[in-house]
């Protein structure tokens, strides 16, 4: 059963209840609260552009980054270099700019912009951006911090590396605050780069011991 969600209502079922593919409702909006709310519970909105009800996801397995285990390669070592990181300088850029390398195929609509940015304003939401010698914006990528929980939703570069800069960097800081990296759904890339999968269970238990502490960024 997927349940469908009301906007004058902020409950969740249970991930537990999700489907095999991880979609556990439908329905809602992304106000704020609703979707703090989703990732303290370890749950993601996904929209698609053919369907007209926001999808929510929890899937099983989930995959996960732990820092320490982040694949630096010597390329990318001779990489990092070449730019400058910052935080949360330029938010709205960095969610922009993810959403036009995904023309075709992005589920970062103008809603989706127009929440994250709001929760950016909330002190919940956060870029990694990469700077080139000529101080352009050409790589990062953002998220949401519940607690020493990174949720990654999207990245991206325009140079080469710049995005794996961005990472890079976050790694090092969670790694420093004893946190992870939620990546939500594996893929070639992200296994590229040390991104394993975990069972939700596993991924909830760790989301409610690391989520209830301070905030990573």
């Amino acid at each position: 059963m997927i349940y469908k969600l009301s906007a004058d209502n902020l409950y969740f079922p249970d991930p537990s209840q999700a489907d095999e593919n991880g979609l556990l409702a439908v329905g809602g909006d992304l106000n704020a609260k609703r979707l703090i709310k989703a990732y303290k519970n370890g749950i993601f909105p996904w929209p698609r552009q053919d369907f007209p009800l926001i999808l929510w996801f929890s899937p099983n397995p989930r995959a996960v980054l732990y820092p320490d285990t982040f694949r630096l390669t010597r390329s990318l070592k001779r990489s990092l270099k070449r730019y400058e990181i910052r935080v949360d300088t330029n938010f709205s850029q960095v969610i922009a700019m993810c959403a036009d390398v995904r023309k075709q195929t992005t589920w970062i609509n103008s809603h989706m912009i127009k929440a994250y940015n709001e929760l950016f304003r909330l002190g919940f939401a956060h870029s990694v951006e990469s700077y080139d010698e000529n101080k352009e914006l050409v790589g990062g990528l953002y998220g949401v911090c519940i607690g020493k929980v990174f949720c990654g939703e999207s990245m991206f570069a325009i140079k080469k590396d710049a995005s794996k800069s961005a990472l890079y960097w976050l790694c090092r800081k969670v790694s420093q605050e004893e946190g992870i990296i939620d990546c939500q759904v594996i893929n070639p890339h992200l296994s590229s780069l040390g991104t394993v999968e975990i069972s939700r269970e596993k991924f909830l238990q760790t989301l409610y011991i690391l989520g209830s502490k301070p905030s990573i960024l």
